[in-house]
Order: structure tokens, then sequence, then C-alpha cells
């Protein structure tokens, strides 16, 4: 299980790296193999996973609908699936995925059910999903576009239109559920983001022997009356948490993250792009890439498909000589914190200069990074590690307010940081 341990504030000194580390499992992939495996009846393997507070949600979203989950060793577990609703609400705590995902696996029963959550997810928009389940024949009682939210099915299927301008998460969860439907469906999906993401999903079905049709992520074609075959399952290295080492490794030294797939169809695998156009020395070895350290320059990149990109590309323009472009901050307003917003504040603390004045574009100059600050995490994971990164070039301590919210996705993050320091 992952460290727990409550970090609180965490004070980051100047310093190099140099070292190997593997990143936890993708918690992307993690989370759409839980679900999968709650609707294949039969029992699972899922092997390496890691426990972040993301996952974890994941897992108990699919106890209370019915699975029975056996942990066999440190990164493996068992589930045998079933949907079986074992409760009249479901929590997903901050884990948007696991709203927008579990929601429609709801609402393939009967019983109502309450999807809650916690924190900042209680103020994220969910108002794409009520009119396409309503479309599909699912009661749908909703807080005004917010959680708590009340479905009751069975989903039927039929042709739906989805906005798919705020997230491609709950594209995800039809897709997943839908060919657990009678009804054939066709879901009309209009300005989809984060396309890579839709291609996991896609793949994790094919994993387990369902197949989903597409024409160029408009439209989605979704037999019903099909069935999830469980299957032994190996959930690949995260390249988000990925992202973050090796910027770190780019701006402070040499970093060599094991476990990645170059052919990964995650979106963030995208940092590489971003690394050679800053002049970071990138290699590939096997499942291991290692960035390291040269002169950088100022790059341009969009990050429209890959917006959990944007705090690590943050830091690796701040250390960059010169001005770096990157496109897509409209994707931001609706993550754990309006990201772009906070980018422009916490890095201004640093002396780094971030201006927003441009529409969905985000421009930083590059320069020295000053620390003696308290820099604030607004509970946002990914802000709290970029800073960190940031801080090993201050000329003095940073102060990261609230660090403890790395545990949504990387609970070791700061171990693995100390750890691959070169003293």
């Amino acid at each position: 299980m992952a460290n727990s341990q409550i970090i609180m504030d965490k004070t980051i000194s100047k310093g190099r790296l140099n070292g190997v580390v593997t990143p936890p499992c993708s918690k992307s992939y993690a989370q759409r193999a839980l679900a999968v495996a709650l609707l294949a009846e039969g029992k699972s393997v899922l092997r390496n996973m890691d426990f972040c507070n993301d996952t974890l949600s994941a897992l108990n979203c699919i106890r209370m609908l019915g699975a029975k989950v056996e942990r066999v060793d440190e990164h493996t577990i068992v589930v045998e699936g079933g949907l079986k609703p074992q409760s009249t609400t479901l929590s997903v705590g901050e884990s948007g995925l696991s709203a927008r995902l579990f929601t429609p696996i709801a609402s393939l029963c009967k019983e109502p059910i309450v999807i809650s959550g916690e924190g900042t997810l209680l103020y994220r928009p969910m108002d794409m999903m009520i009119h396409p389940l309503r479309a599909l024949g699912v009661d749908v009682r909703d807080g005004g576009g917010r959680l708590p939210i009340e479905v009751c099915g069975p989903m039927q299927g039929g042709e739906i239109d989805v906005d798919g301008s705020v997230s491609s998460q709950f594209v995800t969860g039809l897709l997943l559920s839908l060919p657990l439907a009678e009804q054939d469906t066709v879901i009309n999906v209009t300005r989809a983001v984060s396309k890579p993401y839709l291609d996991m999903t896609i793949d994790t079905a094919a994993r387990f022997g369902v197949a989903i049709e597409h024409n160029d992520y408009e439209q989605f074609y979704i037999a019903g009356g099909q069935s999830y075959t469980p299957t032994e399952y190996a959930v690949e290295g995260d390249w988000s948490a990925a992202a973050m080492l090796l910027v770190a490794g780019a701006v402070a030294g040499s970093v060599t993250v094991k476990n990645l797939s170059m052919l990964s169809k995650q979106a963030d695998v995208a940092v590489c792009d971003a690394l050679v156009r800053a002049g970071a020395e990138l290699t590939t070895e096997g499942d291991s890439v290692t960035a390291s350290h040269r002169e950088l320059r100022g790059f341009e990149f969009d990050a429209t498909n890959c917006p959990d990109l944007f705090p690590a590309l943050a830091t690796l323009a701040a250390a960059a000589e010169g001005e770096s472009r990157i496109v897509g901050t409209r994707r931001l307003e609706h993550k754990e914190s309006n990201r772009a917003e906070a980018i422009r504040k916490e890095f201004g603390k640093l002396g780094v200069e971030v201006d927003l004045s441009e529409e969905n574009v985000m421009r930083i100059v590059g320069g020295e990074i000053k620390g003696g600050v308290e820099v604030e995490s607004y509970g946002d994971h990914r802000m709290a590690m970029t800073l960190a990164v940031a801080a090993l070039l201050s000329d003095s301590e940073v102060t990261i307010l609230g660090a403890e919210c790395v545990a949504k996705s990387y609970p070791d993050f700061f171990e693995d940081i100390e750890r691959l320091r070169d003293e």
C-alpha cells in the first residue's frame, strides 16, 4: 500500500538529482481496469497496481457496486466481478474520473444510487452527464450540475449527443458501460478533447474482450448485449508522474524513469516532445527513459490534448532561456485548481513571469528562480509536485503549503525526490 504519511507543508532546498526511479502505475489505466474488472463476470487479476487516493476511490466504488477484491501482494489484486450494488450511495472521494466513470456504470442498475464526492470535486462541473443519461432512459436527479447526483437505470442504449469540450471522462464512462446495455448505442461527441484518454478507454475494453468503434472521435458505435471477459492485466507506468520526474532530470541533473512504454496511449507521453523542443537530452533504452540537463531554450508546445502536462511544462519553461509558449489553457479551469491562474500566481512568487493575456495561451519567460517564499498547492497534486521541482533551482528554500495532496496520484513523490538527490 502506498505511503499514507501526512506531509502537510514541505520545504525544498536547491539541489541536483541523479538516479533511477520507478513511478506509480498509471492511475488512469488502473481506474479503467478496475471498472472493467467489476463489469466482467468472473475473476480478473490486475498486476502492477499502486494505490494512490484516486485509485483507492475507484477500488471503493467497485466494492460498493458488487465486486469482491482480494489482495494477493503489494501490487497485485484479484477482482471477482459482477454488478450487484451493496449500497445506495457511491462515494468517489476527490476523483473526477471516478465520478464521471462510475455514474454511467451505476446507471446500469435498477436501484437508485447516489454518487457523492468530497473536497474540490464538489465544485467541478458534472452537468455534461445529465441530458445524455436521461436520453438513455436513466432517471437522474442532480444538484444543479454538481455532485451529488442520483441515478436509477437501467440504461437502455440508443443515440445521444455528448459535449466533449470540458472532459473526456464522461465519454469514457459511457464507452465502458454501454456494451452491457440491451440496445446498440451511437454517441455523437462534439468538441472532443483529450483524445488519447479515449484511446486508453478503447484499449482497456479491448483487453477484456469488448469492441468499441468510432469515426474520428466524433461518433462512437457500441453494440449492446456484449460481455467483458475476465483477464489478467498488468497496468503500465504513469506518464503523468514520469513527466514530472523527467522534467526534474532535465532542469536539475539526470533522472532515469523505469516501467514506461514509448508506445503508450497515455496523453502525457507527449512530454518527450516538449523536452526535446526545450533542448534537454533524452535517451530511451528498453522500458526506461532518461532526461538529462543541457542548456535549455524557450519552446512552443500545444498541450490541448494533454492538459495535465501544464504544471510540469511550467517548470521546464521557467528553467529555459527565453520565452516559452504553451497552448491549451482553456482546459485548465476545471481541474483540482484553476491551474492556469495557480501557475501564474505561484510561479510569480518565485520570480517567474507567467502571462495569460493571450486567449488559450500561457507564455513563460525563463530566468532565475527565487526562493525564500511560501507557495500554495491549492490542494492540487500536480501543482505541489511542479513547485517542488522548481524549488530545486531556487536560490533559497521554498515551502509548499498543503503538500500532502500529492497522495492523490503519487504518495511517495517527495521521498523519491529526496532519494534522487546527488549530494
